[in-house]
């Protein structure tokens, strides 16, 4: 029985987040209850505990996880300052003579606005309120309109710069190097967060092309989903190009920096951040009002991550102090089908946590648990961490508990009825399990790149 505690303290997690308990708390205080239990029956040794201001520290002082303020401070101040807004009007005018336009446009929108903020919930809350009233008001099919709204900001998972690809490399960069220390190779190499940035390019851009396809396809097969807008204003080409190129430009030197090695995750989030603001200041939508709104928002959200982050490390020291870690692997081990058998199974797992955890708990929790395991297994890291990102991704999408449906559920208005927004989703759920297929198939699809580079 007692080989059996590091499963029910994660039921005991599982259960508490469903009865509405805060997150961070839930993992220190389960933690807590456990190792308080063991080390009055004696099965725990209070030793360990010691371990836990080193965690601490180890997670002030890491230089990767400064990226995450300020990849925040960049998309909410892109948000905040209608920068994203206008760049979505000015979209919309341009192919709003097109059956399907505004659909179009909210796509690529979306796909700038999840690729600068990085977070599910702020990017379908703002493209919630920005664009389907201006859906719905132009006739397009509720479920249609709200589906896209949902899947586009599900994006912010899978297209960089992103802060759950930037969580997810720092955990698998720690995992990697504990997977070659127990192979016994002490000279280990490394993953950075830059090269699950550089394996997220091509199968993030796979979904937007896969996206607007649909879109397109959609609009031309029942133009009456997606009429065009009659009376729409024209817009002039300097338009396109001033609501476009900056926000872009932003992104591409964010990535680019990176990818050419001329700065660190850390150092390009700096870049952006500064940009975005600078940005705001250009454009003249940036008051003392506004900006005192972002860093507050800013300051919560990040308090929000390392406070689950230094709940995640106390469970995750308890749980291996109860041999957590050995009963996992033996029970991967034990599973059909090898290798095969115990992706498959995590895959199933995150899927279904997915449901009740966001992807920060995922990240903090259940990835510090298997992913040495796999990748002792010889599963390239890399891969391994865009398969996770694009199966949240789907999990967030999946009625009826996907956490894209709440958001959108909780600012859309009352004529969208639930029912409609979970049939929406069910043809972009096909377009995720199509290219989560295709990338367990052709793995090169995420680790091309960065072997190149």
């Amino acid at each position: 029985m007692l080989e059996w505690l590091p499963l029910l303290m994660f039921a005991g997690v599982c259960v508490a987040l469903l009865l509405g308990y805060p997150v961070a708390f839930t993992l220190a205080g389960v933690a807590l209850l456990f190792a308080s239990g063991g080390i009055i029956s004696g099965y725990f040794d209070p030793a360990l505990l010691k371990a836990m201001p080193e965690r601490v520290y180890g997670t002030m002082v890491n230089e990767t996880l400064i990226a995450v303020p300020l990849f925040i401070l960049m998309g909410i101040m892109l948000e905040r300052t209608g920068i994203a807004e206008r760049l979505l009007d000015t979209m919309a005018r341009l192919f709003g003579r097109l059956s399907g336009g505004l659909g179009l446009s909210v796509v690529v929108v979306g796909m700038l606005l999840a690729a600068s903020t990085g977070i599910v919930g702020a990017t379908v809350v703002a493209m919630g309120l920005m664009s389907l009233p201006s859906m719905l008001k132009r006739g397009y099919d509720p479920s249609f309109a709200a589906g896209t709204i949902c899947a586009t900001g599900t994006l912010g998972q899978i297209i960089p710069p992103s802060i759950a690809l930037v969580l997810l490399g720092d955990v698998l960069s720690s995992a990697y190097q504990q997977a070659q220390t127990r192979l016994g190779i002490f000279n280990p190499e490394t993953v950075s967060v830059g090269d699950l940035f550089v394996g997220a390019l091509l199968p993030g851009c796979l979904l937007v092309v896969l996206y607007l396809t649909y879109v397109w396809l959609r609009s031309y097969l029942y133009p009456a989903d997606a009429p065009a807008a009659k009376e729409i204003n024209k817009v002039l080409y300097s338009e396109v190009l001033f609501s476009l190129l900056p926000p872009l430009g932003l992104i591409v030197l964010v990535l680019g920096s990176i990818i050419s090695g001329v700065a660190t995750p850390t150092e390009a989030a700096g870049v952006g951040a500064m940009g975005a603001t600078c940005l705001a200041m250009v454009t003249r939508s940036l008051t003392l009002e506004i900006f005192r709104n972002v860093l507050a928002k800013t300051l919560e959200m990040t308090s929000m991550v390392f406070l689950i982050l230094i709940g995640a490390s106390f469970f995750s020291l308890v749980f291996r102090g109860y041999g957590g870690e050995e009963l996992v692997h033996g029970l991967f081990e034990n599973l059909p089908g090898g290798t095969f058998g115990a992706m498959l199974t995590v895959m199933c797992v995150v899927f279904l946590l997915g449901f009740i955890l966001d992807f920060i708990e995922i990240t903090f929790v259940v990835v510090p648990i298997v992913g040495p395991v796999l990748l002792a297994m010889g599963i390239d890291p890399v891969w391994l961490g865009i398969m996770i990102a694009v199966n949240l991704q789907t999990s967030f999408l999946t009625p009826p508990f996907g956490f894209a449906l709440f958001y959108l559920r909780s600012v859309a208005p009352e004529s969208v009825k639930t029912v409609e927004i979970y049939k929406g989703v069910l043809p972009y759920i096909g377009i995720q399990l199509l290219v989560l297929l295709l990338l367990a198939l052709f793995p090169a699809i995420a680790t091309w790149l960065p072997s190149l580079l």
